[in-house]
């Protein structure tokens, strides 16, 4: 089990470098390319593994998972040479470590209950949409306004009711966000980025599978393997309900919770998007009881 383990960590490490590697031309970089065909797209292997002083060997069995205990200064020298920004060089540097441990057994997925205090803290910031979510996107808990921004997830199971799932399996999402695209991108790379270091984690293997079997779009931005991609400050949703709102957002990780965090909408008093708010609050659907947190989840 623990050398399955290790290989399985030491796979997604390759995989990571190789979707960076395709997609690193060697103009972007400084190369001089020939007249001749190039029959892969981005760098070669042996040009990345020059440009980061490695020996090509040494690159190929990075990439194919039989190596898991690359050096800092050789994740550094790989970092540059792609042109890693922080984040992405972050995220190489989780998923080396991951790769040199051998853990035993494969992670269980993180606890799904909120605290009291928290869904008093939800209900405390009306009518400010407002809710928890878990690292996989699951909607945990919500205040009346959290649950209604997002038009047509409330016809879903409580269970089934996760962002990511919303923004590419449900038909409201691509009439909801004025920039939908934007929105799906950004969602894959903090998918990216969580599954990458925790991949053999149920809650987002199941979450992971399910997408990439239901839409061939996140199957695409999944293959692209891209880990930055914050979503913006402000967005925009065209709702059936109360019309066109332009919010800002704000997310914080919540201290003591397995990956939890808290996602708010704000508008400025007295203006057209926070009148649309007091609107979307009042006319909420009664709040059903939250399901125990610890029941299976099942598809609607």
């Amino acid at each position: 089990m623990a050398s399955q383990s290790a290989t399985s960590e030491g796979a997604e490490l390759g995989r990571f470098l190789r979707a960076r590697r395709t997609r690193t031309s060697p103009e972007h970089v400084g190369l001089t390319v020939g007249t001749g065909i190039r029959r892969t797209p981005g760098l070669r292997r042996e040009e990345l593994a020059t440009l980061a002083g490695i020996s090509i060997d040494y690159y190929v069995r990075l990439e194919r998972g039989k190596e898991t205990r690359p050096s800092p200064a050789v994740l550094d020298s790989l970092a540059r040479a792609l042109h890693m920004d922080d984040q992405e060089h972050q995220h190489l540097r989780e998923l080396a470590a991951r790769a040199a441990r051998y853990a035993p057994e494969p992670p269980s997925a993180p606890s799904r209950t909120v605290r009291p205090h928290l869904k008093l803290l939800l209900e405390s910031l009306r009518p400010n949409p407002a809710y928890v979510i878990s690292r996989g996107m699951d909607m945990l808990a919500w205040n009346p306004g959290g649950l209604a921004l997002y038009a047509g997830l409330e016809d879903w199971p409580a269970k089934h009711r996760n962002l990511a799932r919303h923004l590419f399996l449900h038909p409201a999402s691509r009439t909801l966000f004025t920039d939908w695209d934007r929105q799906i991108t950004a969602c894959v790379a903090r998918l990216r980025a969580v599954a990458g270091t925790a991949p053999d984690a149920p809650d987002l293997t199941n979450l992971v599978g399910e997408l990439l079997l239901k839409s061939p779009v996140f199957a695409r931005l999944w293959e692209r393997y891209e880990v930055t991609g914050r979503k913006p400050a402000q967005k925009t949703f065209h709702h059936p309900r109360v019309g066109t709102l332009t919010l800002t957002s704000q997310s914080m990780q919540l201290e003591g919770t397995p990956g939890q965090r808290i996602g708010v909408y704000t508008a400025e008093p007295g203006t057209p998007d926070h009148d649309a708010l007091l609107l979307l609050d009042m006319n909420a659907p009664a709040a059903a009881p939250q399901p125990n947190p610890e029941v299976p989840q099942t598809s609607p």
